[in-house]
């Protein structure tokens, strides 16, 4: 298989590493727009040939598109169109993105709909860019596959088995669940990692301290503060509603432990804490 991957960042990277190395490709060919990471991914072998846009569409078996979910929304009914052209109606295109219901909108009416998976393989780290990419991190992780029905049976079998081989497991969604699901499990923790970085940002115009001070726990609480705002900017919008019915949710717990802590109700704050230690039964 010819596989395009378009967007070589920390997905799409990750992504051509094992399916080269594992055996489901045997050619990748890459698309980066920022041509030092276009550089950076050729020289570390992310991809055998970089190439444009239209070439990838038309040279490759299976496109993924791993770009922010802004780009990968405009990008969708393009490739889609190029698979129109007489003898590529076979192709499959995919995309990563943590919002679907957008996407999923956008290609619901074209005649290759049939052709398009979408897909949302729950892996990542803060990191971004080729340099971010690594062996690896998909194994054991979730892939949802959203609004499957809409799919050609052929084409989502073999999605299927991409993930497959990349040691994901499953899971069949609705877009719009989708979108709902992720806003309680992901999107909030970087709004709320972004929100305390720039709270102890404000208070401590001294970094040094911050570093010098910094537990464990500070570290990994704030540590999706550092995500990059060109994928973030785009999911939190696209999913603005979800979003902020989470934010209302969170605001509402912050008050109780805020007017728990204001009188010294040590009663309710224990409380509080022992409700939120049932999470131990769901993550470990």
């Amino acid at each position: 298989m010819t596989l395009g991957i378009i967007g070589l960042g920390l997905i799409g990277g990750s992504m051509a590493i094992d399916l080269k190395r594992r055996g489901f490709a045997g050619t990748v060919l890459g698309v980066e727009s920022d041509p030092v990471n276009a550089t950076a991914a050729h020289k570390m072998g992310l991809c055998d040939e970089l190439v444009s846009f239209e070439d990838c569409v038309l040279k490759s078996d299976m496109v993924v598109i791993a770009v922010p979910v802004g780009s990968a929304v405009r990008m969708l009914p393009r490739v889609l169109d190029i698979f129109s052209e007489e003898g590529n109606e076979g192709k499959i295109v995919i995309d990563t993105c943590s919002t679907k219901s957008q996407i999923v909108r956008v290609a619901h009416y074209h005649r290759l709909r049939g052709r398009f998976v979408a897909t949302h393989p729950m892996a990542g780290t803060e990191y971004s860019g080729p340099w971010a990419a690594m062996p690896n991190l998909f194994d054991g992780r979730a892939c949802i596959f959203a609004n499957a029905e809409e799919s050609d049976p052929d084409a989502l079998e073999k999605v299927e088995l991409l993930y497959d081989v990349l040691n994901m497991r499953p899971i069949y969604m609705n877009a719009d669940n989708h979108d709902v699901h992720t806003a309680y499990v992901s999107h909030i923790s970087h709004v709320t990692s972004f929100a305390l970085a720039l709270t102890v940002l404000d208070k401590e115009k001294d970094e040094k301290h911050i570093f010098d001070l910094a537990s464990g726990g500070f570290s990994s609480t704030v540590r999706l503060a550092k995500s990059s705002s060109d994928m973030w900017v785009p999911i939190l919008t696209q999913n603005r509603d979800n979003v902020l019915r989470v934010i209302d949710t969170y605001l509402e717990k912050m008050k109780e432990f805020r007017d728990a802590i204001a009188v010294r109700d040590e009663s309710k704050i224990e409380d509080l804490i022992h409700q939120a230690n049932r999470i131990k039964k769901i993550i470990r």
